[in-house]
């Protein structure tokens, strides 16, 4: 009877185990996947930042010319009020 116990033993170990190593395939295939997912979005949010950077960059580039241009406008307004 012991004999047959340790035999019965064998046949649902490797059944076990065979679980278990695709409990942990799915697991790795579900990681890779999120990892792939993770990568793609970083990707995309640093293209993203750099945009943003480029556009501020823009922006304030902008606003000095126009701020010179006021502060310009402001000068000749007061030496022509202060001319009459």
């Amino acid at each position: 009877m012991s004999h047959y116990i340790d035999r019965m033993q064998k046949k649902t170990e490797p059944s076990v185990i065979d679980q278990e190593v695709k409990r942990l395939e799915e697991q790795t295939e579900i990681l890779l996947a999120a990892i792939d997912r993770l990568m793609k979005e970083n990707k995309s949010l640093r293209a993203q930042q750099e945009s943003h950077a480029t556009e501020r960059a823009t922006l304030i580039e902008r606003n000095d010319m126009v701020r010179n241009r006021v502060e310009a406008i402001v000068t000749r307004l007061k030496s022509l009020e202060s001319g009459i």
